[in-house]
């Protein structure tokens, strides 16, 4: 049988430490076509470049993999990828990490990796967005990769129900307390509470630089950040459907009788 077509996505860029570790797992599962930003896309959520030009052009960063380096952001990586690349063959499977940074609870609405993940469910491709909840660049993913390649496997054999991308998160590495397992969780309802500092640049021009502290203010045991907080890795199946289905027969009453 022919091998399954993997396309590698990410936000951190074609050169990111997590990349770099999500090809080498599914080379072991495929053929690859890696398309990545050509620089760091962190917070990108579901942008797209309309206004400006896109390149795109090969990189031989990766030996043996077909790879390409694009100016704009994660999910016009999956759209190049489709419509240009594959000349709109679709790939059985699109992975898009290994994240540098959890992209838990309310951070999956700025995320560029999920994003991309999201996109490709758009377009009826099984999709997976992977994050370690670890920031520093050489942040250490051995703990991982055999997780990684265990749920690349599950969903190239058996699917996921259509329109969803799985945004999967792993704790960091502990010696201490290594991964116990996987749960199946919901979104946590929180958020982050920003502060925005006020600075000066070397000209005494005004400038803000945003900072802040994430807050669960969800009790519930189900959740991601709970899975995480337990040494669990978390599994929501997220959907581009934003319809709050649960308000729609109040918003009848309220505006329609």
């Amino acid at each position: 049988m022919a091998k399954p077509l993997i396309l590698v996505v990410n936000d951190d860029g074609i050169t990111s430490h997590g990349i770099r570790t999500l090809i080498e797992i599914a080379k072991e599962l495929g053929d690859v076509l890696v398309v990545a930003p050509d620089s760091p896309q962190s917070g990108m959520g579901h942008a797209i470049t309309i206004g400006e030009s896109l390149r795109l052009d090969p990189s031989d960063i990766y030996e043996g993999i077909e790879a390409y380096q694009c100016s704009g952001t994660p999910v016009d990586c999956v759209k190049l990828a489709k419509h240009y690349v594959l000349k709109g063959k679709q790939p059985d499977l699109v992975v898009s990490g290994i994240n540098h940074g959890s992209n838990s609870s309310i951070s999956v609405l700025y995320s560029g990796t999920m994003s991309a993940a999201i996109e490709a469910a758009i377009e009826g491709i099984p999709a997976i967005g992977f994050s370690l909840c670890d920031y520093a660049p050489l942040a250490e993913m051995s703990h991982i990769k055999e997780h990684v390649k265990q749920i690349m496997v599950n969903v190239l054999q058996k699917g996921v129900p259509e329109g969803i991308a799985l945004n999967v998160n792993f704790p960091a590495y502990s010696k201490q307390h290594p991964i116990k397992g996987i749960k199946i969780c919901r979104q946590a309802l929180s958020k982050w509470q920003e502060v925005f500092e006020e600075r000066k640049d070397p000209h005494g021009r005004r400038y803000f630089w945003m900072s802040g502290q994430f807050e669960n203010e969800d009790k519930g045991e189900d959740t991601d950040e709970v899975a995480l907080a337990n040494h669990y890795i978390s599994i929501v199946p997220c959907s581009y459907d934003m319809t709050a289905h649960h308000s729609m027969s109040r918003l009848n009453k309220d505006f329609l009788s």
